[in-house]
């Protein structure tokens, strides 16, 4: 392909398609570190729920049924997170890495012994999520950049693309503006005064870890059913660690996380799009070096931003009530 052939629009749209899963998994390390828990267990749950809900909706070939699956999964191994982190005041750290490792490594045996298929599932076929078509969108397709802003770039996605982005709003209401979302704060802050002032410290920050493990199984169930229609082993590639990547360039506030998700997601659209195109005068360039332009950002944004941005002052150290 020639550098005359790129194409900013796909590129665009590719976004959008990226970002949800790095926005599912963002809005739940929120949850969970704005409590006071760091949550280095994005990965695993996002694997775990990638591939319940994988072989749950080839099962019963229903994609909501899956979906519905992978929250109860990933849920489940929130809580236990939070047993090991909250309630036994064990490393954070360790347990989030711990969890990550064995989900890998569960993952991968379970579809193993499940479906034979070399450690994935089977393809999902009809039991994918399908894609939504707007009102209208055939009488606008025609139109020069009307008919691609609304048929490409605004319609033809996924309900859990929608749900991605209306939860920008929505977690920003709960965290500024509800009684649950001013104690999540006072115990990320100082779980102490929050203690003294009646707020159960232990009980909300179960309940923030409740959130992130619903949360991070959309970013699960997204990259099984509806990018890749079948689950791979370690198919998260990453993502959690990009996601809390995206949480320090955001300063832990929804709208700004929610703009460091799509930037992530535009350059691994950009590495996609960029993979094989002839520039002149540099002719093609080499597909181990596109493959590094996700990460090379990465490590960009946290040497630039990480003295800069504040996070809970209670983040990471478990707490015990006062005598």
């Amino acid at each position: 392909m020639m550098f005359d052939d790129f194409q900013f629009s796909s590129i665009l749209v590719s976004t959008i398609r990226n970002a949800p899963v790095l926005m599912f998994a963002a809005m739940a390390g929120l949850f969970a570190e704005r409590s006071g828990v760091v949550d280095l267990a994005l990965e695993g749950k996002m694997l775990a729920a990638a591939f319940v809900s994988a072989a749950v909706a080839y099962a019963t070939q229903n994609p909501w049924f899956g979906i519905l699956a992978g929250v109860g999964i990933s849920a489940a191994i929130a809580l236990l997170q939070g047993f090991v982190s909250i309630t036994q005041k064990g490393n954070q750290l360790v347990a989030g890495i711990a969890l990550n490792i064995a989900l890998s490594g569960l993952t991968f045996v379970l579809a193993q012994f499940f479906f034979m298929q070399g450690g994935r599932t089977p393809d999902l076929g009809s039991a994918r999520l399908f894609d939504i078509v707007l009102p209208g969108s055939d009488a606008v397709a025609g139109i020069p950049f009307l008919g691609w802003f609304y048929t490409k770039l605004i319609g033809g996605h996924s309900a859990l693309v929608y749900l991605a982005f209306a939860l920008i709003p929505l977690v920003h209401w709960i965290l500024y503006h509800t009684r649950f979302g001013l104690r999540l704060r006072a115990v990320g802050e100082n779980p102490h005064a929050a203690d003294a002032a009646g707020i159960n410290v232990e009980r909300t920050r179960f309940m923030a870890m409740l959130c992130a493990g619903v949360l991070c199984s959309f970013s699960g169930a997204y990259l099984s059913i509806v990018q890749s229609g079948f689950f791979l082993r370690d198919m998260s590639a990453g993502n959690g660690y990009l996601a809390l990547t995206a949480l320090v360039f955001g300063n832990w506030r929804p709208l700004q996380t929610a703009l460091g998700c799509l930037m992530f997601g535009f350059f691994a659209a950009l590495q996609v799009q960029i993979e094989g195109v002839v520039f002149p005068g540099l002719g093609k360039v080499p597909g181990s070096l596109i493959q590094m332009i996700p990460y090379v950002v990465t490590v960009v944004v946290l040497a630039g931003l990480m003295a800069k941005s504040v996070a809970p002052k209670a983040i990471g150290v478990p707490f015990v009530k006062s005598r």
